[in-house]
């Protein structure tokens, strides 16, 4: 089949995606004048991409399998609704050569490279054998074809621990492992392949030599089929945890201005070498003086925005273009960089519970406006439910400023400025990690956020004053709705010149009890907190926003109610709050953790200890695979392994109990 089949003009497309990718998609060919058609699964039938498009099909149950990568469904939802062409997004089958082909197959466009470019660069091992004719700085490794343990023990030992053991097909940290010694090697590669052959459907490993301290840094790129290529600078993906990127950032801060021009020479060489057509990226390790290529990813990223903001190229406008069969808008020689960006990933998960990821209904959903510099891109909204068969990322904070230090502090007030209600969010440790001296600085490494992870994920801090005086201004706000408290109208019983109070006791998530007095009349307001009375005064200003004056000093904080619980964010942190009927006991049941339990429905993928068998505390007694990753949950003390209550291969229910333990 010749290129120009392949890519040309089409006025319908179906964006095989779902959350962000998929909105940003569709205002992207919306500003193109395309037709959308979008495809979901059970879970997500009423979800905001299913809304934004022209037209939706449901492709099946709300696992992936079943909808989002079912090849046939897809294909044929795109011939129902007259689709000509389709957009993988990224993830699902984003880098599936199978469905570039399938795509082509049908008559369709695939808006990316082809199947044979996919082939080439989608395996890791594969891809190293045609960066080092390309002359592209490798590495050193092993991506050889024989697998068996002996060899794979023989090529660690020859390049030297520690070494990196990951899916040749993999991607984004799953099928991945660090290992620093001989004795850890084949238990480590054991797990790595069912995690690679769960994910990508291949368990095939490569070993690299383990880089420490070291930096991660990608280049973006784009080709047309007319046969230019161009890089559009590199982005820094340097802060990330188990292998999966945080923070990113454009452009590197590592970088000077040789270092950019040589890493960019690098990154057209190796996408050059398959005559790539379509975005994508090269990614690159560094120890801050040279790089080595590690993988090419054939389709857009996640942090593709940050490239955007510092380039001003809307890169699914390109992909598009591309797609259609036009040449590319610019060449490498006009494409200037301006300015820093920030990405941030929000997600759902608890990062005081080691990152469980969090399920269920948001309740409440409100992003600071995208104004001065600040983007957001997100799938989700009040009333959207989290499903634990998919990703747990729900937007993404994008920030903007003239210089790294403008766009981290813009970056850090949008996150603070941010409510998410119903699931448990990654917010306040985004903050935290922004705010870091060391991030600031650009002290760091990808193995800063395990370092710090103690310092990262501890409570922003207790209740203050001003904050109790802003919870007792959100009730009022919520009591009197839009009528003067000080009127004597409003008062039961009100007598001229008389003086009321209003004791007001507020319960915090540890248990802890918070009071403060109201005294109101005709001279105004003041509160008595700790036995000292102050001056108080306060202002309803707009959806769930008050302001509260104590001593004079305005406190702004956001309030979100659920019957008499509060939710409360202020300059200090975010609080959950009950308020305290006095005439009711307002008492919480307490559930004990002394219980290994599914902590969200997932699937027991290993059974790490047999009955019988004395653990210690934290000792590993299964792993789930919740969410597309690996949960190993441990003895939560030590005791006597009496009864497993599962087996590998059972798909669990959260809250159901797995294993029996007594204590020793």
């Amino acid at each position: 089949m010749t290129m120009s089949a392949l890519y040309r003009r089409f006025r319908t497309l179906l964006i095989a995606n779902r959350g962000e990718i998929a909105c940003r998609i569709i205002r992207t060919a919306r500003s193109l004048g395309l037709r959308t058609v979008a495809v979901y699964s059970e879970a997500d039938a009423g979800a905001l991409h299913v809304e934004m498009a022209d037209a939706a099909v449901l492709l099946g149950p709300a696992r992936a399998k079943d909808s989002y990568l079912n090849i046939d469904r897809i294909l044929q939802a795109a011939k129902q609704t007259g689709a000509e062409a389709i957009h993988p997004g990224y993830g699902f089958l984003s880098e599936s050569e199978e469905f570039a082909r399938r795509c082509a197959q049908a008559g369709l466009v695939f808006v990316g490279p082809t199947a044979e470019m996919i082939q080439a660069m989608g395996s890791k091992s594969g891809a190293k054998a045609l960066m080092e004719k390309a002359d592209v700085p490798l590495v050193p490794g092993y991506h050889g074809e024989a697998q068996d343990e002996a060899t794979l023990a023989k090529e660690a030992r020859r390049i030297g621990f520690p070494v990196l053991v990951k899916a040749s097909a993999g991607g984004g940290g799953r099928g991945m492992r660090i290992v620093r010694t001989a004795e850890e090697l084949a238990p480590a590669i054991v797990s790595a392949k069912r995690e690679a052959a769960a994910a990508f459907g291949d368990d095939r490993m490569l070993i690299e030599k383990y880089v420490d301290n070291p930096r991660h840094i990608e280049v973006q790129i784009v080709g047309d089929s007319h046969g230019n290529l161009v890089s559009l600078f590199e982005r820094e993906c340097t802060l990330q945890r188990r292998h999966q990127k945080v923070i990113e950032e454009a452009p590197s801060p590592t970088l000077d201005a040789k270092q950019r021009e040589a890493i960019g020479i690098a990154a057209r060489k190796a996408a050059g070498a398959v005559n790539y057509v379509g975005a994508g990226t090269i990614e690159f390790v560094s120890d801050g003086r040279d790089f080595f290529f590690i993988e090419m990813n054939t389709r857009l990223q996640v942090e593709h925005p940050v490239t955007e903001l510092i380039t001003g190229v809307d890169l699914v406008d390109w992909q598009l273009r591309v797609a259609f069969g036009e040449a590319l808008p610019l060449t490498q020689a006009q494409l200037t960089l301006k300015g820093h960006a920030i990405e941030a990933r929000v997600y759902s998960e608890n990062p005081a519970k080691n990152f469980m990821p969090s399920v269920g209904r948001i309740r409440a959903w409100r992003m600071p406006e995208e104004v001065g510099g600040l983007r957001i891109d997100a799938g989700y909204r009040t009333g959207s439910n989290v499903s634990p068969a998919y990703d747990a990322m729900l937007a993404k904070v994008i920030a903007y400023g003239e210089t790294r230090a403008a766009a981290l502090d813009r970056i850090v007030t949008a996150l603070d400025q941010t409510d998410v209600r119903g699931i448990v969010t990654n917010l306040d440790f985004l903050s935290a990690l922004l705010s870091h001296p060391d991030v600031r600085a650009n002290t760091i490494d990808t193995g800063f956020i395990e370092r710090h992870l103690k310092d990262l994920t501890q409570p922003r801090g207790a209740l203050q004053d001003a904050d109790l005086a802003a919870a007792v201004a959100a009730v009022l706000a919520r009591e009197f709705a839009g009528r003067d408290l000080l009127s004597p109208w409003n008062k039961a019983g009100w007598v001229t010149g008389g003086v009321r109070q209003w004791a007001l006791a507020f319960r915090d998530i540890h248990g802890s009890e918070h009071t403060a007095t109201l005294r109101y009349g005709g001279d105004g307001m003041a509160l008595t907190i700790g036995g000292a009375e102050r001056p108080f005064a306060f202002e309803a200003i707009h959806d769930g926003i008050v302001d509260s004056y104590l001593d004079g000093t305005k406190t702004r904080a956001a309030a979100l109610w659920e019957g008499r619980d509060l939710y409360l964010r202020t300059s200090s942190g975010r609080f959950e709050l009950a308020w305290v009927d006095p005439f009711g006991g307002g008492q919480h049941e307490h559930v004990g953790e002394e219980r290994i339990v599914a902590p969200l429905p997932g699937t027991v993928v290993a059974v790490l200890a047999a009955e019988g068998t004395t653990l210690e505390k934290g000792a590993p007694v299964l792993t789930l695979e919740v969410m597309k990753m690996e949960q190993t949950l441990r003895a939560p003390f030590a005791g006597v392994l009496r009864r497993l209550k599962c087996k590998v291969g059972d798909i669990v229910q959260e809250g159901v109990e797995l294993a029996e333990i007594e204590a020793v």
